[in-house]
Formats: structure tokens, C-alpha cells, sequence
């Protein structure tokens, strides 16, 4: 789907736009946006409204032919609620209604003339990515390894938004379109089967990132992980016949004095557990333990597009979890790359093995701040559901400023997060008794001991870690990679 901006005023009105379809508000008092009241010059909308045929509930939607005075072949009408101040998830509901009946259109192209500039506390930016997004969550398919495809998107194909046409509108159009191609990348990579999305393949995706957008790559194998005595991370890998990748991206789009900031993303292709194998039903799903990985990767191709004017490192630690023959062992102790020694007391909680190292290889960069991503603990879902990532920071002043900024970025895209603490006291459940921190701790807070578990690599500069167990990817009929926190990562940067 292909997004521009249309403006209207008084010598260029909407009345006289020529398209398949223009989309414009109603509300459940009768009343009409000032779009449809512009379209309404023979009463027909009004007439809509008083028999009945759309009530104005937000997501309700009538579509009308053939309206007098309009140049549109079709009028679309689109409940916003009952408040003429329109509420966010009123314009949201509007916006995917509208979507909804454009992807079933002859027409080749539409405008969406909702009210996007008078969303209540937000501003148009936040509405133009809305729409961007829904657009792209409409035409978007999982059949890339299907030998017969999905039925193709046959809908509108070209969307107008109405909106002043300004430096402003232009920028927050090209950022919406960047996070989408970022989500879809993230998508992408998480979808594909574990047998194709192998850790050479990640490899393999930055390279073609790092020619496509000018980004700096190195990609480090087993014999350089070993000299630089990332023990733990190649204590996960050890069962595998796949080959270890530890993955750097740098995006130099700042001053060369200026710090960068970190981004780590977990790439486990697939876990089965190892040893400590998990229950055989939903296994599939652990295809999706890369995702911290992709969301990394398709953070970088969001500000690759964008030009970011700021340095930024991303780092993917990318392996499988096989049990085999070489696997580590329950009770096995490892060194990691810091030098603490981790008593491995299961097997299945490995996200952070392979992390602690690529959060101690990220010293070297002297960041102003790291945020590893990760689908780390099944706890996070039990605690947060599959509506917020967990957020996890220090309580100083640089990790309130991190989570706070994260918690901001992620209310502004509707790619939420949550707060859960941290602190000495998950510390003390992850003593071992022969090595320097057991890698899971006693029963409780197992989210929380995770992140704790994670600290203790990252005391050289401001930290956050994202937990995106319950956001990263969907279950069921719905089931497929989400593209999250692409937005709140790529908003995250933006803001600063």
C-alpha cells in the first residue's frame, strides 16, 4: 500500500477530490466531522444518520455510492463515538474499520479524511503512524513458505491521508512508513521456520542491512567467541551442529565523539530447552525465541531509512538450544565473559547465557545507554498478559531516565510497556553454593530474578532490559510475529 498526504482548503476541497472512496467521521450525538459536513450539502449523510444505518460507534462504518456533490465514487462513513474531542481508542477503532472496508474495495485508491489532527492527546504524528500501520497490517502475509500463496491483497492500493501538507506531516509520514518496514522485517524473520532462520541466516540478513543502508557489520564465530571467552554464550551453542553468530551492526549517523546507544537482541532460532527440555506441545512456537534478535534488525532498518542522525550499535547473539551427545548439562558451571562463574542448574534458561556476554562485549563501545531485548521468561506473560513488554532498569538516576524514556516511547505508538523491579533482594535468589550466581533462582519473581541475573553484566553504564514474552508474536488462529517493540525502540531513538 502505497501512503501520501492530500491537503484540503478552500480552493482544493474535498468535495472536488476525485478517488474510488473518501472515509469521514461520524458520531453517535448525529453530528458530523467537518469533512462530512463538507460532503453533506444534499443531506444524505444527515439522512444516514437519523434512519439508523450507522449509529457513529467507534468502528462503524456505512459505506455510501454515488453521494451529490462529491466527486468521490464512494463515501465512507466511520463511527468516532460519542465525543466530538476524539479519544484515541475511538480514532483507532475508526481508522482499522476503515481499513477493514478499503481492503475490500474495486478501488484502486482512497482518502482517509478522519479527523487526524484532533485525536485527544495526541498529535498527528501519533495519527498518521495509526494509519500507516493498520495499511500495513492489512496487505501483510505469512505465505512466504507456502508453495500455493494467500489470496492476494485486492483492495485500495494508494491511500491519501488528509493533512496539511507541511515539513512536519512529510517527516512523520516517512518515519511511519520506516517503523512499518522495520515491522515487517521483524515479521518476517520471526515467521520463517527455524530450519531456514538459522543463525547464518540472521548472519546473513544484517549483511544485506549493513549494504542496503551503510551500516558497518562484523560477524564473529566460534573461534573468535572463543578468544574473547564469551564461555557462557558457547555453553548454549554446545549441542548444536549450527554454527554460533555473534552479530554486530553499527549505525555511525551521529558525531564521531558522540556516545552510541546499545541495542542487544537475544537470537536463539530455536529452543527446545536443551537438557532440560520443554513439553513437546507448542514447541513450534520457539521458532519466536529470536525475536529480540529480529526486533534488533528491524529497529535498523527502520533508522537506516530514517538517516537517524545518531550513533547506534546492535548487537545479536544468535545460536540454537539443541540437547545432543555435546549439550550442556544441569549443574555444568561456565565462565563467562566478564570472568563470573554461572552454575547452569537448567538448561531452558538460556536467553540469558548467550546475553550476559554480548551485555559485557558492549562495554567496549562506551555507550550512553544498552537495552537488550529478549523473549526471556514465561513469567513476564504470567505477570503482564500479552498486552506490555516488561521494562527493567536499575533505580538510580540514569536507569529511571532509560525506563521512563522507554515507558514514553511505548505509550506514544501503542507499543506499551511496564515497569517490574529489581534489586538486591532477586540477587539473593540466585546464589549457588559452587559457582559465582546460579542462572535461575529459587521459586518467585522469575521474571525479576532474570533481569537481576542480567545486572550483574551491566554495571558500566545505564541499562535497560525488555522482556517481550507476551508481545513478541500471537497464538492460535491469529499466530505470527507481532513486529513488536520495533515502534517503541525506533520512538525511543527518535525522542532522544
Amino acid at each position: 500500500m502505497d501512503f501520501s498526504i492530500k491537503a484540503f482548503d478552500a480552493k482544493n476541497t474535498i468535495t472536488s477530490a476525485k478517488t474510488g472512496c473518501v472515509a469521514v467521521g461520524v458520531y453517535e450525538n448525529k453530528k458530523l466531522t467537518a469533512e462530512a459536513k463538507a460532503l453533506d450539502g444534499k443531506g444524505e449523510i444527515t439522512a444516514a444518520l437519523k434512519s439508523g444505518d450507522i449509529t457513529g460507534k467507534a468502528g462503524t462504518t456505512l459505506l455510501l455510492r454515488g453521494v451529490q456533490g462529491a466527486q468521490a465514487e464512494r463515501v465512507l462513513l466511520v463511527g468516532l463515538g460519542s465525543d466530538e474531542s476524539v479519544s484515541e481508542k475511538s480514532f483507532a477503532s475508526g481508522v482499522q474499520a476503515a481499513i477493514k472496508v478499503f481492503s475490500t474495495l474495486g478501488a484502486a485508491d482512497a482518502i482517509i479524511a478522519l479527523p487526524l489532527t484532533e485525536v485527544k492527546d495526541r498529535d498527528t504524528a501519533w495519527a498518521i503512524r495509526a494509519v500507516v500501520q493498520a495499511g500495513r497490517e492489512a496487505i501483510y502475509r505469512t505465505d512466504t513458505q507456502k508453495s500455493k500463496k494467500d489470496p492476494a491483497y485486492a483492495g485500495v492500493k494508494k491511500l491519501a491521508l488528509a493533512v496539511p501538507n507541511n515539513a512536519a506531516t512529510k517527516t512523520a509520514l516517512a518515519q511511519a512508513i520506516a517503523i512499518a518496514n522495520g515491522m515487517e522485517l521483524t515479521k518476517d524473520l520471526g515467521n520463517l521456520s527455524a530450519n531456514v532462520c538459522t543463525p547464518t541466516y540472521l548472519a546473513n540478513t544484517a549483511k544485506k542491512l549493513a549494504k542496503d543502508y551503510k551500516f558497518e557489520v562484523e560477524i564473529l564465530d566460534r573461534k573468535q567467541l572463543e578468544a574473547l571467552k564469551m564461555g557462557s554464550f558457547l555453553s548454549v551453542t554446545a549441542g548444536s551442529e549450527q554454527p554460533p553468530k555473534f552479530i554486530v551492526l553499527k549505525h555511525k549517523g551521529g558525531k564521531a565523539k558522540d556516545a552510541p546507544v546499545v541495542l542487544v537482541g537475544k537470537g536463539i532460532t530455536f529452543d527446545t530447552g536443551g537438557i532440560s527440555i520443554k513439553p513437546g506441545a507448542g514447541m513450534d512456537e520457539m521458532k519466536y525465541d529470536m525475536c529480540g534478535a529480529a526486533s534488533v534488525l528491524g529497529t535498523f532498518r527502520a533508522i537506516g531509512e530514517m538517516g537517524l542522525e545518531q550513533n547506534v550499535i546492535g548487537i545479536v547473539a544468535a545460536c540454537e538450544n539443541m540437547p545432543s551427545g555435546r549439550a550442556t548439562k544441569p549443574g555444568d558451571i561456565v565462565t563467562s565473559m566478564n570472568g563470573l562463574t554461572i552454575e547452569i542448574l537448567n538448561t531452558d534458561a538460556e536467553g540469558r547465557l548467550i546475553l550476559c556476554d554480548a551485555l559485557t562485549y558492549a562495554e567496549r563501545f562506551n555507550p550512553a545507554a544498552v537495552i537488550d531485548i529478549a523473549t526471556l521468561t514465561g513469567a513476564c506473560i504470567v505477570a503482564l498478559g500479552h498486552h506490555h513488554s516488561g521494562v527493567f532498569a536499575r533505580d538510580d538516576d540514569a536507569g529511571n531516565k532509560l525506563a521512563d524514556a522507554l515507558q514514553a516511547a511505548g505509550k506514544a505508538t501503542g507499543d506499551t510497556a511496564w515497569r517490574l523491579p529489581i534489586g538486591e533482594q532477586y540477587n539473593e535468589q540466585l546464589k549457588s553454593n559452587f559457582a559465582d550466581l546460579a542462572n535461575i533462582g529459587s521459586p518467585g519473581g522469575a521474571s525479576c530474578t532474570a533481569a537481576a541475573f542480567l545486572e550483574n553484566f551491566t554495571r558500566k553504564y545505564a541499562w535497560a532490559h525488555v522482556d517481550i514474552a507476551g508481545t513478541a508474536w500471537k497464538s492460535g488462529a491469529a499466530k505470527g510475529a507481532t513486529g513488536r517493540p520495533v515502534p517503541l525502540l525506533a520512538t525511543y531513538l527518535l525522542n532522544r
